[in-house]
């Protein structure tokens, strides 16, 4: 299993729901083709270098994950043909020094994405001493 980062840029002009259903398809299509996917980072809309399909700006996520070779061909032929993906980029790591830049990354989303503990309190010992004011007595 080799590792992966593919940055997907979509349309702009799809709704929240739209655009998380893509995502959620092309996530799909990731594992079906036996890839594992380590962390996901989405970057909102941006603006493109350049004029696309006369769209100037594009939703960017990006995904992290290990994959066998092979699904990379059908991963891409299936982003190519879906008209929603207005480009995308897959950069695969090879030497040390790549793997521990995407190791890094990974653990970086990772940790973001986890929510940070909740401090509590530690109780507070209740002191013996009482007042004349909380002396309640009861008769019987």
């Amino acid at each position: 299993m080799r590792h992966y980062e593919l940055l997907i840029v979509v349309k702009p002009t799809l709704t929240v729901e739209e655009l998380q259903a893509k995502l959620n398809f092309l996530k799909e299509i990731l594992e079906k083709n036996g890839a594992v996917i380590a962390a996901k980072q989405e970057m909102g809309t941006r603006k493109l270098a350049y004029q696309i399909d006369k769209f100037e700006r594009g939703s960017y996520t990006v995904f992290y994950f290990t994959a066998p070779t092979a699904a990379i061909a059908e991963v891409e032929r299936l982003i190519r043909i879906t008209e929603e993906f207005i480009r995308f980029m897959t950069v695969k790591f090879e030497n040390q020094k790549e793997l521990r830049f995407w190791n890094k990354q990974v653990e970086k989303l990772t940790k973001k994405s986890e929510p940070a503990p909740v401090a509590v309190a530690a109780p507070v010992a209740e002191s013996k001493e009482t007042s004349e004011d909380e002396i309640v007595t009861t008769e019987a």
